[in-house]
């Protein structure tokens, strides 16, 4: 009673209420239980008492309960976060890491097996990943059967002007052309040296570039005989052996410095192009106004025209001239108002045309074949001759069947190819559908302007350029030959920068042919064409011939281009791999992210801890001492945990006043230290005396 009526005086609670409060108190995360100690060298009558408005005495230790879940945790070491990671992940077989922990040759053999496994899995994702960046594509054939366009069909005289029209302008030309084949091959029958009795010397030197016989050193024959190839192109003499030379005329450029001689082994050739050559400079001084004026009338050529059994009229037609293969006619092109549709197959459902095929007034060494060339092409796509046409034959009747293909292309990564040609550097000059000869042929011109400061006449004009002409570009022909062996050799890049369009509608042709007008049928067919064109066909076999063009069958084959490997298909090879090595999903993947994650989260804390505990150590300042000073004593490790110091050294003396005091911190380390539960409230703890 006395002991309670004196804590009453000092207004301390009862010993009665002070337990009772600390075993309803609840539990806190890591308590710091008080510190009960009873220790020796105390007087009587002295008790530890907490500073604060209203001390309590420590009753009893509390003891310590489960730690509640943070919102973040991380594990302390890599050994506890693999331990983790093996006894929940999804993946097959990672348990067996640690069930079989204490059979060591186990633990190697599934530790081997997993990583290898592990290995030959991400072996295939980039086998998987390598295909799916190659953009591979597949090529799917459809089949397709519906009414169809014709397409445009052109056909051409294979005369580009009547002799009679270009005499005048042609007559030097073949009488330098009859001089140099009776010079070199004592050949003349064209007799037109009778009306024009000038000197050989005359003839030659009124042509540049003149035609000569040129010694070929690299011949097996020329290094068994010795001859003076200066002396037989003085005398102009044919030589015994034709193996050892070989015709052609030179070329130089603008200054002379640099010539060769463009030459052939075909005297036949090198005659035609020596011909061709000096045409074109003829025909570059023509205005653009100039045409054959007999034949840019349907009639002249064409002595009937049939659609699907019903006569064509001039709606259906447009004009052009080609500078090699004369006049020619385009049926059903784009100028056409109501383009012809095809809803039945056969010959009688398609073109049908009767073409005047003479050659009387044809230029004989320009022309050197008769018939008509004929090709056949989309609407919007200019005719390209000489690419793709091909010769009719007179007094034969040809049937051409057609076979519609389209093709479409994948762009972009895909493959090389452009939907509209806007991105291809090179201009367009045909103002037509972007193709692939399209481009070349533009890109060859650009190339001939910018060269040889000229046009070549066979491709479309640039605005503000002539068309070369040796009176004007004395060097051209130097230019051009050498700017075609560029274009040949792919020097030029024109096929590189032409890219092939995504797009594209093709014809597969197959041509039949048969002798037409029959023997007995011949009298009344060429009496009928006569009356009917007023016109008198002198050589009948040779001077008709007749084109049938016509759908073979409606079914057309479309072929399209398509992904092989899809972002879905990818996928999909992705699960079927991990399924298949690993056995687990996709939830799989995120529990190897995490894993990852919390390993560089404990590395980096790891380095964190040691940063901060070679930097800020005691002795290198306040800030470091106080920092490390403030570490709760249960993140300190065990193996440098400071040991409870003696009773007597940890009590404050009778002589000094109760203060605040906290164990020595351990500067050596940041790691965890389990605490006992008599440490764990000497932190917060103070000492007083009790008595008794």
């Amino acid at each position: 009673m006395a002991e309670e009526t004196k804590r009453e005086v000092l207004g301390l609670k009862p010993k009665g209420d002070l337990i009772r409060e600390a075993e309803e108190r609840p539990l806190q995360r890591n308590p710091a239980p008080a510190l009960a100690l009873a220790p020796s060298g105390l007087m009587k009558g002295d008790k530890c008492e907490e500073p604060g408005p209203d001390p309590k005495p420590a009753a009893a230790p509390l003891q310590p309960t489960e730690e509640e879940e943070a919102l973040i945790e991380f594990h302390r070491s890599y050994r506890d976060l693999f331990q983790f990671f093996c006894n929940n992940t999804t993946i097959h077989g990672a348990i067996r890491l640690v069930c079989s922990q204490h059979n060591r040759m186990k633990t190697a053999f599934w530790a081997v097996l997993w990583l290898c496994t592990f290995g030959m899995m991400y072996w295939q994702f980039a086998l998987l990943f390598e295909e799916y960046f190659s953009y591979p594509v597949s090529l799917n054939i459809n089949l397709n059967s519906d009414k169809l366009v014709f397409p445009a069909v052109t056909v051409c005289t294979l005369n580009p002007y009547r002799y009679t029209q270009m005499k005048g302008d042609l007559e030097e030309l073949d009488r330098i052309t009859e001089q140099t084949l009776s010079d070199l091959y004592k050949y003349n029958s064209f007799n037109t040296l009778g009306s024009h009795p000038r000197g050989r010397r005359g003839l030659r030197e009124t042509l540049p570039h003149p035609l000569q016989l040129l010694w070929d050193p690299a011949s097996p024959h020329a290094a068994r005989k010795d001859r003076s190839a200066a002396s037989s192109l003085r005398d102009n003499n044919p030589p015994v052996n034709w193996k050892d030379w070989k015709i052609g005329f030179k070329l130089c450029n603008q200054n002379k410095s640099d010539c060769f001689y463009q030459t052939y082994s075909s005297g036949v050739d090198a005659v035609r192009e020596w011909y061709r050559f000096h045409y074109i400079n003829i025909l570059s001084r023509l205005p653009d106004s100039f045409t054959s004026l007999e034949e840019d009338k349907l009639g002249n050529f064409i002595f009937s025209c049939r659609f699907n059994q019903a006569s064509c009229s001039q709606a259906n037609y447009s004009h052009f001239h080609h500078p090699i293969y004369g006049n020619c006619y385009t049926f059903n092109g784009e100028n056409n108002s109501n383009l012809w549709m095809s809803s039945m197959p056969g010959v009688n459902n398609g073109l049908s045309l009767t073409l005047r095929t003479e050659q009387n007034d044809f230029i004989p060494l320009l022309s050197t074949v008769t018939g008509a060339r004929v090709t056949v092409h989309g609407q919007d796509e200019p005719a390209f001759m000489d690419d793709g046409g091909f010769n009719l034959r007179p007094g034969v009747e040809t049937s051409i069947s057609m076979r519609k293909e389209t093709l479409d292309r994948l762009g972009g990564n895909y493959g090389d190819c452009t939907y509209n040609g806007s991105d291809v550097p090179v201009k367009n000059l045909y103002h037509s559908k972007y193709t692939q000869q399209v481009c070349i042929h533009s890109c060859f011109q650009e190339s001939m302007v910018k060269e040889c400061g000229c046009a070549y006449i066979f491709y479309p004009r640039p605005e503000h350029v002539e068309y070369c002409d040796y009176k004007k570009h004395d060097s051209w022909g130097y230019c051009y030959y050498k700017l075609q062996g560029a274009f040949s050799s792919d020097r030029l890049g024109c096929f590189t920068k032409c890219l092939k369009p995504c797009s594209v509608t093709s014809y597969k042709l197959s041509a039949g042919y048969s002798r037409w007008p029959s023997v007995t049928s011949q009298d009344w067919v060429f009496r009928m064409l006569s009356l009917q064109n007023n016109y008198t066909i002198k050589n009948k076999r040779n001077g008709v011939a007749k084109l049938n063009v016509f759908f073979k069958e409606l079914n057309y084959k479309t072929n399209s281009e398509s992904p092989s490997v899809t972002m879905v298909t990818l996928l999909s090879n992705l699960g079927s791999q991990w399924s298949l090595w690993f056995g687990s999903s996709v939830l799989s993947v995120v529990e190897m992210a995490e894993l990852i994650f919390d390993l560089m989260v404990i590395t980096f804390l790891m380095l964190l801890r040691r940063f901060r505990s070679r930097y800020w150590s005691p002795g290198r300042g306040g800030r470091g001492a106080q920092e490390v000073a403030s570490t709760p004593a249960s993140s300190l490790p065990s193996s440098v945990c400071p040991k409870l110091p003696s009773l007597a050294s940890s009590l404050p003396s009778p002589d000094t006043s109760p203060t605040l005091t906290a164990p020595p911190p351990a500067y050596a380390t940041l790691g965890p230290c389990p605490a006992p539960s008599s440490l764990a409230g000497a932190s917060s703890s103070v000492f007083t005396l009790e008595e008794p």
